[in-house]
């Protein structure tokens, strides 16, 4: 090896060393740098690193993988801790909403079943408010009636909730108004703090909204109930009020006593053990007076249509009233015991209400007459007919033709004589005519 000087341009020598590899007469030599050196020893000093690294791993391996399967088996406790959490969370999220489905479920049972007993009420009202005519002849009231829940396919409590929002039209309200829903009935009010509102609070104020309409129902036909009961007792007492004043008194109603009970045990063999009454509420009480004043009406409504009320010659006029007159043969003061109608010979006559026929013949002064027992004591009389078309015993009906007017018997021309007897007395029969005349509007 030689060294030979290098880098003399600053005037300063460097000796480089140069390796010489000799092989027989073949000589090789080779300039060795510095950073050839440092690369050298670069390379070992790796190579010895990663030896100490190894071998250190290798002397700690176990205490790394015990290490790592610690933290993950940790981890794993945690995941699990958390999956039971939640599930039980879950399982008290499910409870609650069974719970809320179930009162859900509930509370559309009772107002389904109100419903139903509402819509019944309806019904029944509707048969009797048909027989309840108010007295100008108009037509009742409309009865009031709920309207149907449509509670179908059971749901959850959240549908349910929702479909009965719909149906009560609290959807558009929900919508149109912004923020929770102010409470109803025995609904609480949210907390101001909690902008969403339970589902046992909402369920709550949707059924007391619910509640409310149908009781509101409920009152509106109570009130119809009690009007048209009202309506029919007072209708019945003005008839019976009106025809008083024509001398006749008109039998009582017949009503559901205790004492027409014991008049039909004596006629039909009962028996049995006692056993309470069964307790009505407040609206079969009010149904069941309401069924009373409807019988009573209509009873003293047929009792009345008995009555002759209607005129026997409706397009002839009245010539000579009830009462004392100079007699037209006599010329002095005698009893006139009915009215005459003016009435061309062979003007049809016709019956002022229906009865049975006691007398169709010459009868004296009369001349050809017909008698017609109306009952209740009551009994009209046409009398100078020229033609009889009914026979004793004959039941007619009211407005039917029964003779022609003519002049027989005492008469001084062709007339119809017409008379109301009660109780064998003559009676002026124009109380009965003008009765007629106020009674139309409540017997027809």
């Amino acid at each position: 090896m030689s060294i030979r000087p290098e880098n003399r341009g600053f005037g300063k020598r460097r000796e480089s060393h140069v390796l010489i590899l000799a092989s027989g007469d073949r000589v090789r030599h080779m300039t060795v740098r510095p950073w050839m050196a440092a690369g050298v020893t670069s390379l070992i000093g790796i190579f010895g690193i990663g030896y100490l690294a190894a071998t250190t791993y290798l002397v700690l391996r176990d205490d790394l993988i015990g290490g790592t399967i610690a933290r993950q088996a940790r981890m794993q406790h945690e995941y699990e801790d958390r999956i039971t959490a939640l599930r039980a969370q879950i399982d008290r999220v499910t409870s609650r909403q069974l719970l809320d489905q179930q009162i859900v479920e509930e509370k559309v049972d009772k107002l389904l079943h109100q419903q139903l007993e509402l819509a019944s009420r309806s019904g029944r009202l509707g048969t009797l408010a048909e027989n309840a005519e108010p007295p100008t002849g108009g037509e009742a009231a409309a009865l009031p009636e709920p309207e149907p829940l449509a509670y179908g396919e059971r749901a959850d409590a959240q549908d349910g909730i929702e479909a009965i929002e719909e149906i009560m039209g609290m959807a558009a309200e929900k919508a149109a108004v912004p923020g929770p829903a102010p409470a109803l009935g025995y609904a609480p009010q949210p907390q101001l703090n909690d902008h969403r509102e339970t589902i046992s609070d909402r369920t709550d104020r949707i059924f007391s909204k619910v509640t409310l309409s149908l009781k509101d129902v409920e009152r509106d036909q109570m009130a119809h109930v009690l009007q048209l009961t009202s309506k029919a007792q007072s209708t019945s007492e003005a008839i019976r009020s009106i025809v008083e004043r024509t001398g006749v008194v008109l039998p009582e109603p017949k009503t559901t006593d205790t004492s027409a009970a014991a008049v039909s045990a004596e006629r039909t063999a009962v028996g049995g053990p006692y056993v309470e009454p069964q307790s009505q509420d407040e609206f079969e009480r009010s149904l069941a007076a309401l069924d009373s004043a409807l019988v009573g009406l209509e009873e003293t409504r047929n009792a009345a249509r008995r009555l002759p009320l209607e005129s026997p010659a409706p397009a002839s006029d009245v010539t000579s009233s009830f009462g004392n007159r100079l007699d037209p043969f006599l010329g002095r003061l005698a009893l006139h015991a009915g009215i005459d109608f003016r009435a061309a010979t062979g003007t049809r006559i016709r019956s002022t209400a229906a009865g049975t026929v006691t007398t169709a013949r010459h009868a004296g002064g009369y001349g050809n007459m017909i008698e017609i027992d109306h009952g209740n004591g009551v009994s009209t009389r046409y009398a100078h007919l020229a033609v009889v078309l009914v026979h004793v015993g004959d039941r007619v009906e009211a407005d039917q033709v029964i003779a022609q007017s003519g002049s027989t018997g005492r008469s001084t021309g062709p007339h119809l004589h017409y008379e109301v007897r009660l109780n064998g007395l003559a009676v002026d029969p124009m109380r009965f005519l003008s009765a007629g005349t106020k009674l139309a509007g409540y017997l027809n």
